[in-house]
């Protein structure tokens, strides 16, 4: 067989280069279609009920969460997935004097209720952002934390939003992810069904994406804590 001549390889490159170009833009596949659906129109008072009542976790430990983070005056933090605003209220508080918080839902519904909340005590540092599936809406180097709290296995595309999410922090910014262990010895059957992986893959999806993990805290037994910090520029 004789040598290739430098236009054909020179042609071979190209079109491997533009192979490779392809995939890499390909947009990510959903890991979970439709699994945010019913928070298009929801029951307010009902998620209320859901998040915010003595027996969940993340309601019981809540002020310890909120320490745990370190989050202090003057910082900007993104509370994804703010749901009822639960933390949305706490950050707020903790936060000023000179801070700000986003309330990121993709839920408008649940924004909107967020932000009649925070008026209604006060809290005049919070911003409401409906995000999309893919995106957190939020402009770069903008936040120095973003709380993640049983939110990350509603994620459809967590490629798309843990690449958006790295955006929006600012240089040395803290990812903070709160999910079910999905662990059969101490998780219901509910979680099991509902929660697409374990805490060891999403630190090894987490890491892929440009963080590495500075804490894995053991605050919280039916739910994992783990921080991470953004590498990089």
């Amino acid at each position: 067989m004789s040598a290739l001549t430098a236009p054909c390889l020179r042609q071979l490159w190209i079109m491997a280069a533009m192979l490779l170009t392809g995939l890499l833009q390909a947009d990510e596949q959903s890991v979970r279609p439709g699994i945010n659906r019913h928070y298009e129109n929801p029951d307010w008072q009902q998620w209320v009920a859901t998040f915010e009542t003595p027996g969940r976790e993340l309601y019981d430990r809540r002020h310890d969460v909120v320490r745990t983070t370190g989050v202090r005056p003057g910082m900007r933090v993104a509370d994804i997935g703010a749901g009822t605003g639960l933390y949305t209220r706490l950050f707020a508080s903790r936060v000023t004097p000179g801070g700000k918080v986003y309330a990121v839902d993709i839920s408008r519904p649940f924004v909107s209720n967020i932000l009649r909340t925070c008026r209604e005590q006060g809290l005049g540092n919070v911003e409401g952002v409906v995000n999309s599936a893919r995106s957190v809406s939020l402009p770069e180097h903008s936040i120095d934390l973003a709380f993640v709290a049983a939110t990350y296995h509603h994620f459809e595309y967590p490629q798309d939003m843990l690449a958006s999410i790295r955006r929006s922090l600012d240089d040395g910014g803290r990812l903070v992810v709160i999910d079910f262990r999905r662990d059969p010895r101490i998780s219901s059957r509910w979680v099991m069904g509902h929660v697409r992986t374990d805490r060891h893959a999403v630190i090894r999806e987490i890491q892929a994406a440009g963080f590495r993990l500075v804490e894995d805290s053991p605050l919280l037994r039916v739910n994992y804590f783990l921080v991470f910090e953004k590498t990089g520029p």
